[in-house]
């Protein structure tokens, strides 16, 4: 099967498409022949070790897994001898951070980890780009125990996180302030968002409004900057370990005094959790946003393109027509 490779750690060229063998299932997996996936954070951070942290999943030298794709979209071609779940045919989609696989034709995942079947509203290339922004934000947001009613301000609301943590903050009931570009003033209204400030014409800083939870979808605020704009046990969150990795040192003491804190939690997801965004896109509560659609042989390109920090919403990948 064709499938994208890397077998050490760096820029997007270290990814080649490469012959390699199809995978074959064990007893309580599925084998996915895999239609489309996406080109993500994830992804690329696993790719380029830029943190030396993920080595500690991803192998300290080189890759333990060496075909990457988080996400996926595809049709069961082979089931376990004892899988009861799905049946030859059914179409998936679903996220594994774990052994990834998605950048290839076909991959194994068990049953019962995060894979379920996709909602008949939406199409593969949507279905590919479901999970891994809105399960880091909705980790996030369980993390900081959004309530009904609460202000919450939503720092990158155009990225693959941003666009998703402002669709579920809607489910959840909150106020929201979201801050994007001028360009995706008007997309983020129509995402849920209450209030947009466009921070290319406005400082978000000075809002007078005092917020419940703060959340950097981009990591490109601090908690100092936002400290000032929480209220008196308010919640700052960010997706990156900020500089010199304080947001670490701010997670460890913060929440010892009782007041506003910085929390960092650990993502993970699980079959619960993509049943319950499947729901959602059934119920019209939540779409993920499509940027760009690139070929499996336009890796390089694609990862470049997200690395540039320009992208809105997702970038799909396609990996059979």
């Amino acid at each position: 099967m064709k499938a994208i490779v890397y077998t050490k750690y760096g820029p997007p060229e270290v990814a080649k498409l490469m012959e390699v063998p199809k995978p074959k299932p064990k007893d309580k997996e599925v084998l996915v022949k895999v239609y489309t996936s996406s080109v993500n954070r994830t992804d690329s951070g696993f790719r380029s070790a830029e943190y030396f942290i993920s080595r500690f999943w991803s192998g300290l030298f080189r890759p333990k897994y060496q075909i990457l794709g988080c996400e996926f979209a595809g049709v069961i071609e082979e089931i376990g001898t004892s899988v009861t779940l799905f049946k030859n045919g059914d179409k998936v989609f679903g996220f594994n951070d774990k052994s990834f696989g998605g950048h290839g034709e076909y991959l194994t995942i068990a049953e019962t980890d995060a894979v379920t079947n996709i909602p008949e509203n939406i199409s593969f290339e949507e279905a590919a780009a479901l999970t891994e922004g809105s399960h880091y934000a909705l980790v996030n947001i369980r993390a900081a125990k959004v309530e009904p009613g609460q202000n919450v301000l939503v720092y990158g609301a155009t990225g693959a996180i941003g666009s998703a943590a402002v669709q579920l903050l809607k489910h959840f009931e909150a106020n929201i302030t979201a801050v994007c570009n001028t360009k995706n003033v008007e997309l983020v209204k129509s995402l849920g968002a209450d209030v947009v400030i466009d921070y290319q014409t406005q400082d978000f800083t000075k809002t007078e409004n005092k917020f419940q939870f703060i959340f950097d979808a981009v990591g490109k605020s601090s908690f100092g900057q936002c400290k000032p704009m929480l209220t008196e046990k308010g919640i700052y969150i960010s997706t990156e370990l900020g500089k010199n990795g304080e947001n670490i040192l701010y997670a460890l003491i913060t929440p010892f005094f009782g007041g506003k804190k910085l929390l960092f939690p650990i993502p993970s997801i699980t079959k619960q959790d993509v049943l319950f965004l499947k729901d959602l896109v059934e119920k019209g509560e939540f779409k993920p946003l499509i940027d760009r659609k690139y070929q499996i042989e336009q890796i390089v390109e694609a990862y470049k393109y997200v690395e540039s920090g320009q992208k809105t919403g997702n970038v799909v990948l396609q990996i059979v027509e």
